[in-house]
């Protein structure tokens, strides 16, 4: 919930404008999978409508599920966003954590540079942010900060999987044209496999 103090940091010209729920997940597997994550993120326009904007204010911008925040590249969506910040028609801007809005500090710095000087708040599951305030702005920063440290550790995380498996002979990678996985995991010759497809093939129409 929104303390008062928070509410606070609303005004009428920021109840004129309208509200902008970004939702995005990483990948379409977590779009299918991860639904509860969708949900939540989805529930964020509830808080705005309790604050005090109508229900058609609330515009939702969904367009880059399935979509890595790393950069801007293919987030369409995103940067949707960020224009309708800049020309003045964003209240506040809401997403449930500072992750789903970008993964990449140069990106997130950037919008709230441009929600600075369009004097355009952010909420987010925490709580509610003006970055015109110096100690808002602090801690908008430092959540970016530690979003982009994240995607640092998942990748190194994955980076060593792969290593291990590799070491014990167990990774499995996409193969060149001609090679293929044998039932035991082994490289073996597509061609190899066409023939001995097709020797049994032979056998049983000769059964």
């Amino acid at each position: 919930m929104i303390s008062d103090r928070a509410a606070e940091k609303i005004s009428a010209d920021h109840m004129r404008r309208d509200a902008y729920l970004y939702v995005r997940q990483s990948t379409l597997r977590q779009v299918m999978e991860n639904t509860t994550s969708t949900e939540r993120q989805y529930a964020l326009r509830q808080r705005a409508v309790a604050l005090g904007w109508a229900n058609d204010q609330v515009v939702v911008i969904d367009e880059d599920l399935g979509r890595s925040g790393a950069s801007t590249e293919g987030r369409e969506g995103f940067l949707r966003l960020v224009a309708d910040v800049g020309i003045g028609k964003v209240g506040i801007v809401m997403g449930l954590e500072v992750s789903r809005l970008a993964r990449n500090n140069a990106d997130w710095h950037r919008l709230l540079e441009i929600c600075a000087l369009t004097e355009t708040l952010i909420l987010d599951e925490d709580g509610l942010y003006d970055p015109c305030a110096f100690n808002d702005r602090l801690l908008l920063g430092m959540k970016g900060q530690m979003s982009e440290a994240e995607l640092h550790l998942l990748k190194a995380r994955l980076r060593g999987g792969q290593l291990t498996k590799a070491r014990s002979g167990e990774l499995m990678m996409p193969l060149p044209v001609g090679l293929v996985y044998d039932t035991a995991g082994r490289v073996d010759s597509a061609l190899r496999e066409l023939h001995d497809l097709s020797g049994d093939i032979g056998v049983n129409r000769r059964c």
